[in-house]
């Protein structure tokens, strides 16, 4: 499926003297099997955009697209949309409600009219495909660990089967160890299911490192839309919005400046260990950074 925004706005509490611009004039393409980083300070319009995506929100003006259809025309199904275009909310822990955690996960897959033997097949899919072992699935929701509560939690839009998984701050929350095992668990969905993946993140370095597109918003529109790497060459006009990039791509900016001829656009610490080595034998330049 392919999603396109046209020209969308969206004010919230139009017309009072409370009215707030979120988005304005927001034109953009999600595409089949992009794994996409949607980052920006808090206010920009990120969750507001992606709940236009599938039809939360009703644009003020503008239209939004999915396969060329406007999801706004008479007619439309849009439940069957939230279905294809499957949202995971920030803390989604907090949706859990049922009994037990396979139930929970069979929630979706039950208001799409699948039969009782359908719901749990697809449940039990989604659920194993995030990790959680079979010994979990009785089990109240509640029992279960922070990390464990989350990947319940995108089980249960992964049971939909959706064609773009859609999730706003995954990793909120969560220790180091736990947001890395939730972006390894996304990058795998995404190159396994070759599923379309939108993700707001306020991580630089993990956007840097898992995704293949970043669209940057900044007060209701889009400022910068492009592979990782030519993204971040616009560190400082990103800084100016409040964002930073990857703090690798700040050290070899640094050794550049400093008279080593590296590469500055690295963003992993794989990627600048293997320049700097390749420029380990420059020791008149080392020897100067090494005075100051």
């Amino acid at each position: 499926m392919i999603i396109k925004t046209e020209n969308v706005s969206y004010i919230y509490q139009e017309g009072t003297a409370m009215a707030s611009v979120a988005l304005s004039g927001v034109s953009t393409e999600i595409g089949n099997g992009q794994f996409i980083g949607l980052i920006g300070h808090t206010g920009s319009g990120k969750s507001t955009f992606v709940q236009l995506l599938n039809g939360l929100l009703k644009p003020t003006s503008g239209r939004v697209l999915c396969d060329d259809v406007d999801i706004f025309s008479d007619g439309y199904n849009r439940r069957a949309l939230r279905a294809r275009a499957g949202l995971v909310f920030q803390y989604p822990e907090h949706q859990l409600f049922e009994e037990t955690v396979l139930k929970d996960v069979c929630f979706g897959p039950k208001n799409m009219g699948m039969s009782a033997d359908e719901q749990a097949s697809c449940a039990r899919e989604a659920l194993n495909s995030v990790g959680i072992d079979e010994s979990c699935y009785q089990k109240s929701p509640f029992e279960l660990s922070g990390g464990q509560k989350r990947r319940a939690a995108i089980a249960g839009v992964l049971a939909m089967h959706p064609e773009l998984l859609i999730l706003d701050e995954p990793t909120a929350g969560l220790d180091p160890r736990g947001r890395d095992e939730i972006y390894d668990l996304i990058s795998k969905m995404h190159s396994e299911r070759d599923m379309t993946i939108l993700l707001v993140s306020h991580s630089m370095d993990d956007v840097a490192r898992y995704m293949d597109r970043i669209i940057v918003m900044n007060e209701g529109n889009i400022a910068f839309d492009g592979v990782p790497k030519e993204v971040f060459s616009h560190y400082k006009e990103l800084e100016s919005m409040g964002l930073a990039a990857p703090q690798i791509m700040y050290i070899m900016n640094y050794l550049k400046e400093s008279g080593l001829p590296v590469k500055t656009d690295m963003l992993t610490v794989e990627e600048a260990a293997a320049e700097i080595i390749a420029h380990r034998n420059e020791i008149p330049v080392c020897a100067k950074i090494e005075r100051q």
